[in-house]
């Protein structure tokens, strides 16, 4: 008689088996962390949008309480991070321009064209605070101005105002290193840390944007800088196309965890994967069990599984 073969379990009690659960478990897990990296993603989507609403806010307060701009210390600090609900933000700093080390941003359009931004160093004497802002630093800080756009390096549109000025600006965040390689006098970005190799520290954390001065500069009719518009952060104006993207993903790799798990069920309940000579493997996608050596070594013998096989006399 042979006997016939033991009924295969059903979908519900592989599932419930020990093996089972903890690879759920596990699965889970993974599924739990690829959930909460989306949703950091999609809040780094949203987050440029939401700044630029504080921003439109915080002027439309501003104008509606006609406030003059803010000292600069009492918004930003000498060698502190920069916030970035403070870009396009109103200041005003007192100091002096140190012409000697003026640079160009090269590669900057303005209406289509491009051309260079003017780059001063202004040497702080009053950011609002009396001085209290840099008391525990080495010294008054230096404050990066853009006093605006021209064509070409063009000497008599550089000329740069002497003495004490009064600068009304808006503030933006510093960018970060650029790659270099260009002529003495010349830049490719507007960095904080990077200035402050040339200029010295302390520094602000930051760049200001010129609106005008006292004593004001050459204006741009006569050749001099072409005052820039107010900043707003890049991309602030919807969602970050690119930070969503990754959230989606993150949230297919979490769904493939969990459904990677019910396969595995699957697969084990119809019986596994078959070797070529028909017997059972486990789990479909899992590697065989290597062969016992002394298993193997039997049977290359002619043993029985159970011992070797004895000659019988008649």
């Amino acid at each position: 008689m042979s006997d016939q073969a033991s009924p295969r379990p059903g979908f519900w009690a592989v599932a419930r088996s020990p093996r089972m659960i903890g690879f759920l478990l596990l699965f889970l897990l993974a599924a739990g962390v690829c959930g909460r990296l989306g949703m950091w993603q999609l809040d780094r989507a949203y987050e440029r949008a939401e700044l630029a609403q504080q921003h439109a806010l915080a002027e439309a307060e501003a104008e509606a309480e006609a406030q003059g701009p803010d000292g600069l210390g009492e918004l930003l600090r000498p060698q502190s991070t920069f916030p970035g609900e403070l870009v396009g933000r109103k200041v005003w700093v007192e100091g002096e321009y140190e012409a000697v080390g003026q640079l160009l941003v090269a590669g900057r359009a303005l209406d289509g064209e491009t051309g260079f931004l003017v780059l001063t160093p202004l040497r702080v004497s009053d950011d609002g605070t009396g001085g209290e802002s840099w008391a525990d630093l080495s010294g008054p800080p230096v404050v990066p101005v853009v006093r605006g756009w021209v064509p070409t390096a063009d000497a008599a549109a550089l000329e740069v105002p002497s003495g004490q000025v009064r600068v009304t600006a808006y503030l933006q965040a510093s960018e970060a290193d650029g790659t270099g390689g260009l002529p003495e006098g010349q830049t490719d970005s507007i960095s904080s840390a990077a200035l402050a190799n040339v200029w010295g520290n302390p520094i602000y954390g930051g760049y200001l944007v010129l609106i005008d001065s006292d004593p004001a500069q050459l204006a741009a009719d006569e050749g001099g800088p072409q005052v820039l518009p107010r900043p707003t952060i890049e991309g602030g104006t919807g969602v970050n196309v690119q930070n969503a993207f990754y959230a989606l993903q993150w949230w297919i790799f979490g769904a493939f965890a969990v459904l990677l798990w019910v396969r595995l069920v699957r697969d084990e309940a119809a019986g596994g994967r078959k070797r070529g000579d028909g017997v059972s493997s486990g789990i479909a996608g899992l590697p065989d069990l290597p062969v016992a050596p002394r298993e193997a070594a039997g049977e290359a013998a002619g043993e029985a599984p159970d011992g070797p096989v004895r000659n019988q006399r008649a």
